[in-house]
């Protein structure tokens, strides 16, 4: 089956140009002027704006967090992310202290596969350093897994300096990558405690305890060991001024360091965790949501190709399942629903409010993940070759987000209220019709995708 796009305006990294896009199968085949082709189904796109699929590498589906285990799992989070018009998405294989890397991942395949409605990788968290998990990376790699997790903060999951310098080295070795979530554990586990010492519990000890600087701290940590292992990092929901001054420092030594940023941290601010009637829960996150100059530095940093990725860090929970820490901020599960409304959201808060250009938010949303996490080539780009990963956005109009029209497992929505510009008409997963005017239409087509190593540019 062949399918033309007819006068749509493609939008790429690369730049933007009116043609027709003609699709057989899974791929596309041609993109050009006036395409003639008489057997092909035809999709009028006149006035809408042809995108490749989003790519959104950083979510959290069927995860166990703070005794509880998030409210979506692959088969409603993919479904989520496809009528948001994300196409594919890397979650995170996360074996506990004392578990083997294969057994991460055949246990997220076991939670992924056959589920997923939208194509899906992971990338492999290291929380434990020993002889055993370091002969365990090249097998990884060979089964398609060239991105690595680690953290400077949480006992469970952190395993010191000394071990991620000595995993940056061998990631280096292998080609592959990691990503980190940069904030000092030390600072906030003080902080912690000198708040419950006076019995202040509420959701405003959040963002107090993990404080900006603590962030950049663990982030100019991070770049130094990354100096001395001379391998390339992604510092991961990055979300300040202070951590952003760090990279600038690292990229005027001639490190190579790619940043990736949320929605939450562009649109959301840390006065929410005030809100009455323990509302602010709903908006713990790590790291915390920070202030208004935060957000500007971010836009400025967008647009000045100093962020490469913009993904979600999705993790959903329930207002019921928030309520695990109405006696205690620290026991409230944190995370936010994110991968249903990011590209409505950057493209009204970024593209139509004049902050970023429609090929950058493409270069955010869709190239720099396919070209950093090894999907160049398939997905990324509306080309000839690529996979038919297709969103057709319609510009015109204007709607507010409400949770109630989400399909997200969670009952409330943080960007409740937000106007948005445009809509989402249809989204297509390699050649195939999978969501049109809001309605998920493919529920179980996702592939799981081996992925290569990452282009470093």
């Amino acid at each position: 089956m062949k399918t033309l796009f007819r006068n749509a305006t493609v939008v790429n990294a690369a730049g933007s140009r009116v043609a027709d896009v003609l699709v057989s199968g899974e791929k596309i085949l041609r993109v050009e002027p006036e395409i003639l082709c008489p057997e092909a189904r035809v999709v009028e796109c006149e006035g809408l704006l042809l995108l490749p699929g989003a790519i959104d590498a950083h979510t959290h589906f069927d995860l166990e967090v703070a005794g509880t285990v998030t409210a979506d799992d692959f088969a409603s989070g993919t479904r989520a992310a496809l009528r948001g018009g994300t196409t594919t998405v890397i979650d995170f294989a996360c074996p506990n202290k004392g578990e083997s890397l294969q057994y991460g991942l055949e246990l997220w395949h076991k939670k992924a596969d056959g589920k997923a409605a939208c194509d899906y990788g992971y990338h492999m968290t290291i929380d434990d350093w020993n002889p055993a998990v370091r002969e365990e990376l090249p097998a990884m790699i060979a089964q398609g897994v060239t991105s690595f997790k680690m953290y400077l903060t949480y006992p469970a999951m952190m395993i010191g300096d000394q071990a991620v310098f000595e995993a940056l080295l061998e990631l280096k070795k292998l080609g592959a990558i990691a990503g980190v979530h940069c904030e000092n554990a030390g600072i906030i586990d003080a902080l912690i405690a000198a708040r419950k010492a006076v019995g202040e519990l509420g959701p405003t000890s959040h963002p107090r305890c993990r404080p900006a600087l603590a962030e950049a701290e663990a982030v100019g940590r991070l770049l130094k060991m990354a100096a001395l292992a001379d391998t390339p990092v992604v510092c991961v929901h990055t979300t300040c001024r202070e951590a952003l001054v760090e990279i600038e420092a690292a990229r005027a030594r001639g490190q190579r360091v790619y940043v990736e940023t949320c929605p939450q941290y562009l649109l959301l601010e840390d006065r929410y965790y005030g809100l009455p009637d323990f509302e602010g829960a709903r908006y713990v996150c790590a790291p915390p949501l920070r202030k208004s100059a935060d957000q500007a530095r971010l836009w400025r940093a967008l647009a000045a190709g100093e962020i490469q990725t913009l993904n979600t860090d999705h993790c959903s929970f329930t207002l019921a399942q928030k309520e695990l820490g109405r006696s205690d901020f620290t026991r409230i599960p944190g995370g936010l629903p994110g991968v249903e409304t990011r590209l409505e959201l950057l493209y009204s808060y970024g593209v139509a409010a004049g902050r970023i250009s429609k090929e950058k938010m493409v270069e955010l949303l869709s190239a720099n993940n396919a070209k950093l996490y090894g999907l160049w080539g398939r997905k990324g780009a509306v080309a000839p070759g690529f996979d038919a990963d297709l969103v057709l956005y319609d510009p015109r109009g204007e709607r507010a987000l409400r949770a109630a029209g989400l399909i997200t497992r969670v009952d409330y929505s943080p960007y409740e209220g937000f106007p948005v510009n445009g809509r989402i008409r249809q989204v297509w997963l390699r050649g195939r019709l999978a969501a049109e005017e809001g309605r998920v239409l493919e529920t179980s087509a996702g592939q799981y995708l081996s992925r290569k190593l990452p282009i470093l540019e």
